[in-house]
């Protein structure tokens, strides 16, 4: 069988725009006929997804997936690092966690994950007519150059050409692609076969003589210049949104906690997307605003997270807004707070032991080796038995009185979560508690706004990848990208002066 034909995006720094760079594209291609699949060798992300074939990869990869109209897999993304502190992190390899290494640990370990990466791409390049790859970072990390898996260490293995992004709206971007080309070995400058400016606002009249003087010092055509888009709404790799809307038909407000190792923070997206919802993040050292609902997200290192919550005084907040009538929600490591006692006894997230929970549920939790994945339909215990839909991440397996009334009753006969007596607390394992409509609007209306405008994240998230796809479709110099693919498909589909439409039935996030 033909092999697929490989193209990588690689940034100058992170952020630069490679997921956003790769989703497009990989919609634009799909909406034009070219079976396409996005690649990702190595993802540092707390922000994961339950794939198909039942194991995790990083959210960023199944968004470019749905892009493409796919259902996500874990050849996607067969190196997925999950940090736990500074220094070290839980590795999972095509799908399934391995081992909890150092970084000094995990740079003895890369020949191997470089195994993993190399047999997934060759499974993508021989079913697929293209093949997409997001580096990680920045090519140019001097101390990371070494065995690396994640940028031009994978393009040499493979053979395949790049195109390198930078970000304007941060500055300096004519710094940022020459340098990045300098600080590269001569044989990887010759795979940079062209560069992408992303985030652009202004005159773009005012640009041209700045992308004439990159072409001529460096012999590489600019692809394109990629507008700011405002109000694109996207599933993050990692990265909190830390912009809030001036929202003037807000009746709700909702806050939530960042921790240090705050996971899957993506669940919120949807509330972050209503207009009538005032949401806002608070960090370390902010005190906690008056609020109608806390959310309390997931977390990697649930003890330390926990530690973290009482010394910034979140303990007491979360009593005293549940005493003036407040309402709470807590998923996965949020809702094993909320019990009794967290027990660790194989030191999996820390130190073994046992540390006391808020007591806000009467459950207790142990976290087990065996990581639970899974994608899960259901209906809330909330009036009206609203749909749910979501994924279930997570190590511990909770047990108690207050299992007896659960937040969902999941599809097949299990429960799942815990509300209390009072009914001012959820609790669940469920990610993804808000994205389904009918599930948003019955958890509103329980925290206080009965008559919620309805809002579908799905379907705002097909019409921005919509939308993305039309920028770069008339922003970037098709025929020049399609020489980057040759003369397969993807060249022959890029040149095509329309695209098509896309099925978007197939590939539900």
């Amino acid at each position: 069988m033909r092999q697929a034909l490989t193209l990588m995006v690689q940034g100058t720094t992170s952020d630069a725009g490679k997921s956003t760079l790769v989703a497009g594209l990989a919609r634009l291609l799909a909406r034009r006929g070219v079976r396409v699949a996005p690649f990702k060798p190595q993802n540092m992300a707390l922000n994961s997804a339950v794939t198909v074939d039942g194991g995790e990869i990083g959210r960023a990869q199944a968004l470019q997936a749905l892009a493409a109209g796919l259902a996500p897999h874990t050849d996607m993304n067969p190196v997925l690092l999950k940090p736990s502190t500074d220094i070290g992190a839980q590795v999972i390899i095509h799908g399934r966690a391995v081992a909890n290494l150092s970084a000094r640990d995990y740079h003895d370990y890369k020949p191997r994950a470089m195994a993993a990466v190399l047999e997934s791409h060759g499974r993508l390049a021989a079913g697929y007519e293209a093949v997409l790859v997001e580096g990680a970072g920045s090519p140019a990390e001097i101390n990371l150059r070494d065995r690396d898996i994640a940028n031009m260490g994978f393009a040499e293995a493979v053979d395949c050409p790049v195109i390198l992004v930078a970000d304007i709206d941060r500055g300096g971007v004519f710094a940022h692609l020459v340098g990045t080309l300098e600080l590269l070995a001569p044989t990887e400058q010759a795979r940079v076969k062209g560069f992408v400016i992303n985030r652009f606002r202004g005159d773009i009249g005012l640009l041209q003589s700045g992308l004439d003087w990159l072409e001529a010092r460096t012999g590489r055509p600019v692809l394109g210049v990629l507008p700011y888009l405002h109000g694109l709404f996207l599933d993050a790799e990692d990265a909190l949104a830390d912009a809030r809307a001036d929202k003037t038909e807000a009746r709700l407000r909702v806050v939530a906690p960042v921790y240090p190792r705050i996971s899957n923070h993506t669940d919120l997206d949807a509330l972050r997307l209503h207009p009538q919802v005032d949401f806002s993040w608070v960090g370390p050292g902010q005190p906690l605003p008056p609020a109608d609902l806390i959310v309390l997200p997931g977390s990697k290192a649930v003890q330390a997270d926990l530690a973290w919550l009482r010394a910034q005084g979140w303990d007491e907040a979360i009593a005293r807004h549940l005493r003036y009538g407040g309402k709470l929600v807590a998923i996965c490591g949020g809702y094993q707070m909320l019990g009794r006692c967290l027990h660790d006894p194989l030191g999996l997230e820390g130190a073994p032991g046992s540390v006391a929970g808020l007591g806000l549920l009467d459950i207790e939790t142990t976290l087990e080796a065996e990581k639970q994945l899974d994608n899960v339909t259901g209906r809330l215990t909330l009036p009206g038995a609203p749909a749910v839909a979501g994924y279930e991440i997570h190590m511990g397996v909770s047990h108690g009185p207050a299992l007896e009334r659960p937040a969902v009753h999941l599809a097949g006969g299990r429960a799942d979560g815990a509300r209390s007596d009072d009914g001012r607390i959820l609790g669940t394992y469920l990610h993804g508690l808000f994205d389904h409509p009918d599930a948003l609007a019955a958890l509103l209306a329980w925290a206080g706004v009965a008559d919620a405008v309805r809002v579908d994240l799905a379907a705002r998230r097909q019409a921005d990848l919509e939308r993305l796809a039309d920028s770069i479709e008339r922003n970037l110099d098709l025929a020049r990208l399609a020489d980057c693919f040759g003369d397969g498909p993807a060249a022959a589909a890029l040149r095509r002066p329309t695209g098509g439409s896309l099925d978007r039935s197939r590939a539900p996030l």
